[in-house]
């Protein structure tokens, strides 16, 4: 199975560092990437009722909307989401604030420091996969 997964950063060689890493671990093939969080907002509101990313990995420190302002916005449609969108925070800071910040939010699957591994990717792939699903 590949799953859909959302890409949101505004760095254009960390979104193509990630999606080829996500790639040649054979994580998904669907991957939509997504410099303006609003525009990743908009396409996820859409998408909720039927077919929502399974992952999303969202940029915390972004111009205009930050990963904040798109997870509060994201809040009316939580319980259509969970259990069924899980959000990774990336960040090159982890600052404790931050990691405590992250908690209060229920779709929020855990934070990534940047730049993402594949050890990173693997044990991500193993939490999101199906248990029926084929590896």
């Amino acid at each position: 199975m590949r799953m859909k997964i959302y890409l949101i950063d505004d760095d254009d060689l960390g979104i193509y560092l990630t999606e080829q890493l996500l790639r040649v671990q054979r994580f998904s093939n669907s991957i939509s990437t997504f410099q303006l969080a609003r525009q990743a907002l908009d396409t996820l509101v859409r998408d909720t009722a039927g077919d929502a990313p399974q992952g999303v990995f969202l940029d915390l420190n972004r111009p205009g909307m930050n990963g904040w302002q798109f997870l509060d916005a994201l809040a009316p449609y939580e319980a259509e989401l969970l259990g069924r969108c899980h959000i990774y925070i990336l960040t090159s800071s982890l600052a404790l604030s931050d990691l405590a910040k992250s908690r209060e939010y229920e779709l929020v699957a855990g934070p990534i420091h940047k730049p993402i591994d594949r050890e990173e990717i693997r044990a991500i792939h193993a939490r999101l996969k199906p248990d029926d699903a084929p590896a």
